[in-house]
C-alpha cells in the first residue's frame, strides 16, 4: 500500500533557509557587481565587463599563488588524513583512557586561529622559540622569518598540529560504530590485524574519510589567519597563498574590481575541486 509521505516538516526549515540564503546573496551579490565594474569612489561606478577576470586569469602572481596554495592543500592531505587515521586506530576503544584521549585531541581544535598563529609565532622563533632555538642547538640552520623553507615547515608543521585532531575525532567516531560481530568474524577466520583493516575498518570508513578530506580541503584551501599571524606571507611572497594574496589585493591595494573577480574565480576553484573530491570518492557507491 502506497503510503504518502508528509512534507509539511520543512515548512518549520524554511526559516532557517530563507535567513542563510539572503546572508549568502547578498554579499555575493555585491562581490559579483564589483567584478565587473570599475570604481573611483563616491558611489561611481563604470561598466568594465569580463576586463577583471582577465587581468586575473593571466596574472602571473594569480599563478604563482594559487600554485603554492594547492602545494600547501596538497601537503596537508598527505600528511594529515593517513596520520589521523593511524592515530584513531591506535587509540582505545574501552576504559578512562578514552575519555583522555578524546579530550587530548580536541585541544588544539578549541585554540582560535588567531591564537594559534601567535602561539606558533612565539615557539618557532630562532632566538627564544622553543622549536627554533632547539634546531638551531642541534646543528640544523633554522629561521622562518628568512628562510622560505623554514617558513614552509613551520607552516605545515602547525596546520598538522592543529587540524589533524579533527581527522582522528571524526576516524575515531567512525570506527566505534563499527559492529564487534565484524570482528568476531576475522577472528574465526584469522585474518590478520591488515586483512581487518584492509577488508572490514577501511570500507566502513570511506563515508567519514570522505567528509574529512572535503573537511581539511576546504579548510587548507581557505586558510587565512593563522599563516598571516606567523609569517604574514613571507618571506618574501614564499607563503602569500590565494587568501592572502586577495586580502592583499581587496585592502593593501584596494583594487575592488580584480579582488572581487579574484573571489570568485576562488570559490569556483573550491566548489569544482570539493565536487571532484567527493565525486571521485563515492563513485563506486552507486553500483
Amino acid at each position: 500500500m502506497y503510503k504518502q509521505l508528509n512534507q509539511k516538516a520543512w515548512l518549520l526549515v524554511l526559516p532557517v533557509v530563507a535567513l542563510v540564503a539572503f546572508n549568502a546573496i547578498i554579499p555575493l551579490m555585491t562581490v559579483v557587481n564589483y567584478s565587473v565594474q570599475e570604481t573611483f569612489g563616491d558611489n561611481m561606478f563604470f561598466w568594465a565587463g569580463v576586463q577583471w577576470f582577465e587581468q586575473v586569469l593571466t596574472s602571473s602572481r594569480f599563478h604563482e599563488s594559487l600554485l603554492r596554495q594547492m602545494l600547501f592543500t596538497g601537503l596537508a592531505l598527505a600528511i594529515e588524513v593517513p596520520l589521523g587515521l593511524i592515530v584513531a586506530l591506535s587509540m582505545p576503544r574501552k576504559g578512562v583512557w578514552v575519555s583522555v584521549c578524546l579530550v587530548t585531541m580536541a585541544l588544539p581544535l578549541l585554540i582560535p586561529w588567531n591564537v594559534v598563529g601567535a602561539m606558533w609565532n612565539i615557539f618557532a622563533l630562532p632566538d627564544i622559540g622553543l622549536m627554533g632555538r632547539g634546531l638551531n642547538a642541534l646543528g640544523i640552520d633554522f629561521n622562518y622569518t628568512r628562510q622560505p623553507f623554514s617558513a614552509w615547515f613551520t607552516v605545515v608543521l602547525m596546520d598538522v598540529w592543529h587540524w589533524t585532531s579533527l581527522v582522528v575525532l571524526l576516524c575515531y567516531a567512525g570506527l566505534v560504530s563499527i559492529p564487534n560481530d565484524y570482528y568476531q568474524a576475522a577472528k574465526i577466520d584469522g585474518a590478520s590485524a591488515w586483512s581487518v583493516f584492509r577488508y572490514i575498518q577501511l570500507p566502513k570508513l570511506r563515508r567519514v574519510l570522505t567528509i574529512a578530506i572535503l573537511l581539511r580541503f576546504m579548510d587548507s584551501f581557505m586558510i587565512y589567519t593563522e599563516v598571516i599571524v606567523l609569517t604574514g606571507g613571507g618571506p618574501g611572497n614564499s607563503t602569500t597563498f590565494l587568501s592572502i594574496d586577495l586580502v592583499k589585493t581587496a585592502l593593501g591595494q584596494f583594487d575592488l574590481g580584480p579582488a572581487a573577480a579574484m573571489s570568485l574565480i576562488y570559490f569556483l576553484i573550491i566548489l569544482l575541486f570539493s565536487w571532484l573530491f567527493y565525486t571521485l570518492m563515492t563513485r563506486n557507491e552507486a553500483q
